[in-house]
């Protein structure tokens, strides 16, 4: 539940699960033992090196070396395609770079991506119900798995929290690895969107792993640690850094 939300409080605890809040205090004690959880204030939370950087201080992170990737994911996205984007800030900027396309279906829910492509009235935009989760302008939840469900597309587009040592891609809530997974599903080919500082940044939920995505794009190669991780993708990964030369 906290990986869900993030913050869940003892008595909400005790309520879904049906004890007493006793009971979920000393579960909490034990829980928090590890690094992951942290109880604060009558309340369980994640651990601050687990929790998520505002979306818009993201937005404003490595501007060029995701206006590159943007530029590079747009260039496989002919006219008339019909596509997943996913929530984050580097499908933002893959959106952005698919202004100039045109008769595209997007199938979405994250609300910036939708806006960026709103201007093209030869699109066709599908978003699905449910609340907004602010700041990030963004919608979550079992009816979002659900509604990606119902979708078949040529490109799904996402990116990820984090890329471990062995290539899992980790996530802040388990939901967003559920409806990645169902994206990468229902889309002929998947399209990882990435910057380099992915790689080996911490968070709690496990989902695939790099390896079953079609294509990755990064700005530029990661530390020297994760070549092992990257030697096998092949023609898989794709740099979007100009003038880079692929060790």
């Amino acid at each position: 539940m906290v990986l869900e939300r993030g913050v869940v409080s003892v008595d909400a605890l005790a309520d879904a699960l049906c004890v007493s809040t006793q009971t979920i205090r000393r579960d909490i004690d034990k829980l928090c033992e590890g690094d992951t959880l942290r109880r604060k204030h009558g309340r369980v939370e994640l651990d601050e090196e687990y929790l998520n950087t505002p979306f818009d201080q993201r937005a404003g992170t490595n501007l060029a070396g995701k206006r590159d990737i943007g530029e590079v994911a747009a260039s496989l996205v002919p006219d008339g395609s019909t596509i997943f984007i996913s929530i984050g800030s580097t499908p933002l900027s893959v959106a952005r770079a698919l202004r100039r396309r045109k008769g595209l279906t997007v199938i979405t829910n994250n609300m910036s991506a939708a806006m960026a492509l709103s201007d093209e009235v030869t699109n066709r935009i599908i978003l699905p119900g449910g609340e907004v989760r602010l700041p990030d302008r963004d919608i979550l939840g079992d009816e979002v798995l659900g509604f990606f469900g119902k979708y078949r597309a040529e490109f799904g587009i996402f990116s990820v929290a984090g890329v471990a040592n062995d290539g899992s891609l980790l996530e802040f809530h388990s939901a967003e690895v559920r409806i990645r997974k169902r994206i990468r599903e229902n889309a002929q080919i998947s399209m990882l969107v990435l910057d380099q500082t992915k790689f080996g940044r911490r968070a709690p939920a496990v989902g695939e792993n790099i390896q079953d995505v079609d294509h990755i794009i990064l700005d530029q190669m990661p530390n020297k640690f994760f070549f092992p991780v990257l030697e096998n993708l092949g023609d898989k990964l794709i740099l979007a850094e100009r003038d880079t030369d692929v060790v």
